[in-house]
């Protein structure tokens, strides 16, 4: 799929200038490709530190947020592979704890380039060596390795020995790539799955369970599935996990949302089922504290974007860009206005169901103001006010986030949440002055 991504540093920028001159990435799933890559560069991915490799339509990055905060809580050292970046390239390669800085990454952008020629690798392939170059270079106890597309043809599926797997929540995305049904869906993703490796997976409808246990069962991986060999369960305060001889009881996450409930049940339940790092209880209580991951129902601070709504006021932020991601926001949205009106800024690429989206955020808004996803493709902030309106909601459109956030700024009382793109949410945060680091 097309990535997009600029950087200040210069030697950073003649990297990436380099990669899209090759014009890579023809929109096939495949890891002939990327095997290929690695190879000439030594095969860095049979010598990462142990791997916990995440999958999941939704949830996934937060998951991993959970996984590197309880490891860290532990006194570890971890390098974590995410994807998409929002403000800066350098949010994707997170080495020992640390964002990789700007001369590292030219350089390492720029050796693996060097071995590309004639593969016509992807932009998400060359990232994905980068990082297992990177990360095979430098020690640390574990990796946590986020799934790009799909799972079982995507790049970061090379590894062949993980610690351990896991599949957050499952909806329907990337439909072009990964078909048009959530149990062929559920199925790509369970393609992580590794012989002898535990597959740690939410709870999912029969159908989607069936596909993901007879995918488990294909290659000799044992399945450790929600409700059947882990359990959870949220009060209003804390959630409670549980499986066989072991309990813990946590806060909520500080991220919000009932979902990251879940999401952090899921991370606990991967810790409990590998056995190569030692984390304490203390160390997965202390990560409902610690974990963060920008736009995903995050509240920005004072900045120059937040500060155009004036004194007092609300600006939320959420990447939410298919209608399974859109329910929780919702949810979660209805308990942070309690009560107040909501007036959502909304921008989506043109390849998702913005109609879905606005389907499933309509009860917790009351204004809509659309806007462009700037340098793609996107939905036409008419068309976008067009289905606010078929579902009774008032809408208008603006030229981008500032004269949309000056417009919700006449709305005395609302919150604003600004949502439907990761890139729109990159675009936001770069506004504010407040870059993931």
């Amino acid at each position: 799929m097309p990535d997009h991504a600029t950087s200040t540093d210069p030697a950073v920028q003649a990297q990436l200038d380099r990669l899209w001159a090759l014009s890579p990435g023809a929109d096939v799933l495949g890891l002939e490709r990327i095997t290929r890559l690695l190879t000439r560069l030594g095969d860095p991915q049979h010598a990462l530190p142990p791997v916990f490799h995440v999958a999941g339509t939704n949830g996934k990055g937060s998951t991993c947020a959970f996984l590197r905060a309880a490891l860290e809580a532990a006194g570890h050292d971890v390098h974590v592979f995410s994807s998409p970046h929002l403000v800066r390239f350098n949010e994707r390669i997170r080495i020992a704890g640390r964002l990789i800085e700007d001369p590292a990454l030219s350089a390492l952008l720029g050796e693996v380039l060097d071995h590309a020629d004639g593969i016509a690798a992807s932009f998400f392939e060359v990232t994905t060596a980068a990082a297992f170059l990177a990360f095979a270079r430098t020690p640390a106890t574990a990796t946590i390795v986020e799934v790009g597309l799909g799972g079982r043809l995507d790049a970061t599926n090379v590894i062949e020995c993980p610690t351990v797997t896991g599949i957050a929540a499952l909806g329907m995305d990337h439909e072009a790539f990964l078909g048009d049904r959530i149990t062929d869906i559920a199925a790509e993703k369970a393609g992580i799955a590794k012989a002898g490796v535990p597959l740690v997976t939410m709870n999912y409808p029969a159908p989607s369970r069936a596909r993901i246990a007879a995918a488990a069962a294909q290659v000799g991986a044992p399945l450790v599935a929600r409700n059947e060999h882990w359990w959870s369960d949220t009060a209003r305060g804390t959630i409670r996990y549980r499986d066989t001889g072991f309990s813990v009881v946590t806060h909520r996450p500080r991220l919000v949302g009932p979902h990251q409930s879940r999401n952090l049940a899921l991370a606990i339940a991967m810790l409990r089922h590998q056995g190569t790092v030692n984390v304490p209880e203390a160390a997965m209580r202390a990560a409902a504290d610690w974990a963060q991951w920008p736009a995903r129902m995050q509240r920005l601070g004072g900045g120059p974007l937040h500060d155009r709504l004036g004194e007092g006021r609300e600006l939320w932020l959420d990447g939410a860009h298919n209608p399974s991601a859109a329910q929780p926001v919702a949810r979660a949205l209805r308990d942070v206005a309690a009560g107040r009106p909501v007036v959502l800024v909304l921008g989506m690429l043109a390849n998702k169901d913005a109609a879905g989206v606005l389907r499933m955020l309509a009860t917790a808004v009351s204004h809509v103001i659309a806007v462009p996803v700037p340098g793609h493709a996107h939905h036409a902030p008419a068309a976008l006010v067009a289905m606010a309106d078929d579902l009774g909601l008032t809408g208008e459109t603006a030229t981008g986030l500032v004269e949309a956030v000056d417009s919700a700024a006449r709305h005395d009382g609302a919150i604003v949440l600004i949502a439907g793109s990761l890139y729109l949410a990159g675009e936001a945060l770069a506004l504010n002055d407040e870059a993931p680091d």
